[in-house]
Order: structure tokens, then C-alpha cells, then sequence
């Protein structure tokens, strides 16, 4: 997956947006229901002119070490809770469907988290059942 892919991907989740608080290099992606008054939450952390492309998603943990024992390049994120949140290296090796599935667990992860009214507003149908 390139960074255009994955830009575009983050932001078609319902409610994301890009933000950079921490410097024009680095793309934080957010969900936000409603107006600027609302929470808005990260479930996507990545520098998408770097090279090697990565990305840090939220992950349940005991899936995060699943992930990382089956996949090199899945590793806990750096400067992150490691128990939470994974980092991903999109050199070529991980399929852009499994890229887009863990993009989609963090974003749902993290909308779990919002409150009750702020789910509804997104139209969030609720993590997947097992």
C-alpha cells in the first residue's frame, strides 16, 4: 500500500480527518462525530513521506501479539503504549487488505471509546463479534 492509498483509506472512515500536531510531517488521523466541540481521538499515526512507509494503529493486545508473532513487520508502535498499538511496515510485504482490516479495527477501537451519543451520530454499527 502507498501513502496516497493510505491517506485515502483513513480518511473515507466516517467522521476522520488529518490533523498535525506534531509537525507537517507527520499525519494523525482522527474520528470526530459532530462540530469542533466535540472529542475527536487518534487511530492512525503515520509519516507518509518517509521511506519506509509506516503506520501506528490501535490494536486489542492480545491480537497485537498475535500480529506481531505472525508478521515481521508488524512490531509494537514506537513512542506508543506497545501494548496498544502496533506499527506497521508497508514496505510490500503485508497485503493491502490486511493493512486495510487493521485500519478499520483501530478506527473501531477508538470509536468504541466515544460517547454513546457521538457512536450514534457516526452511524457506527459496533465492533465485529467474534
Amino acid at each position: 500500500m502507498d501513502a496516497a492509498a493510505l491517506r485515502k483509506y483513513c480518511l473515507s472512515l466516517t467522521g476522520a480527518y488529518e490533523d498535525f500536531p506534531f509537525g507537517p510531517e507527520s499525519s494523525v488521523f482522527k474520528v470526530r462525530a459532530g462540530g469542533a466541540g466535540r472529542p475527536a481521538k487518534m487511530f492512525a499515526l503515520t509519516a507518509l513521506a518517509s521511506d519506509p512507509l509506516m503506520i501506528s494503529l490501535k490494536c486489542e493486545p492480545e491480537l497485537a501479539l498475535q500480529l506481531r508473532a505472525a508478521h515481521p513487520e508488524i512490531s509494537g508502535a514506537w513512542h506508543m503504549n506497545k501494548t496498544h498499538w502496533n506499527q506497521l511496515d508497508l514496505t510490500g510485504n503485508l497485503e493491502d487488505e490486511l493493512v486495510m482490516n487493521l485500519v478499520e479495527d483501530s478506527y473501531d477501537l477508538v470509536v468504541a471509546s466515544l460517547p454513546r451519543r457521538d457512536r450514534e451520530a457516526l452511524a457506527w454499527k459496533g465492533l465485529a463479534e467474534s
